[in-house]
């Protein structure tokens, strides 16, 4: 017993550790994709995707993503940022993108203040260090410099996304039970977000 509760205290002791070094690690820099940059950036983005739909997280897609399946979402996603319909924003170190958002523009003509942020990613390995709450900064600026001041978005209930979007401001609306299914065969419940930025005269 007493070597079980040493191992487990040696284990949280790790894991407490290794989430103090994440932190103090800087947060890449913040950058906005160009369609003439789908070439270069295909390739992290398709890992990224990747990545995060193998850790589990529910964005659309069940594991295993083929690369053929995440090549064509992006190059959809590529044809909306041509389009001016879609911003899609990278988190960069080291010449590696470890962290995307995009923000859907709504584009009717009684629409046209507000703005839905899709498709928050990270890295696994590079997750608590602050670069999923930068990449949400960067994305409300983008949307204040589009004069977007209505914003709305969901997450699966209980996901650490959840948490980190009530501390950025956004307000819950309500859930949505079984919206999507998960790689175990359950149904998971959604919660919608919203928030209002000032208005940019």
């Amino acid at each position: 017993m007493t070597q079980f509760t040493n191992s487990r205290r040696n284990f949280l002791k790790t894991r407490k550790e290794h989430r103090e070094t994440m932190r103090d690690l800087p947060v890449p820099s913040i950058e906005r994709v160009s369609p003439e940059e789908e070439p270069a950036v295909l390739p992290h983005l398709i890992h990224l995707l990747q990545d995060t739909v193998a850790s589990g997280a529910s964005v659309g897609f069940l594991p295993p993503l083929s690369t053929e399946d995440a090549q064509q979402y992006w190059s959809t996603v590529f044809v909306e940022v041509a389009q001016d319909t879609c911003v899609l924003l990278v988190a960069r170190e080291a010449g590696q993108i470890v962290g995307s958002v995009q923000l859907a523009l709504a584009t009717k003509p009684n629409a046209r203040h507000r703005a839905e942020v899709q498709k928050l990613f990270v890295l696994s390995s590079q997750r608590r260090r602050g670069i999923g709450r930068a990449l949400m900064q960067a994305v409300e600026q983008a949307a204040r410099d589009g004069r977007r001041t209505l914003l709305v978005l969901d997450t699966r209930q209980g996901d650490s996304a959840e948490q980190l979007y009530r501390t950025l401001g956004y307000c819950k609306v309500g859930v949505i039970p079984g919206y999507a299914h998960s790689a175990t065969g359950t149904s998971d419940s959604t919660v919608i977000f919203y928030k209002t930025l000032p208005r940019v005269e």
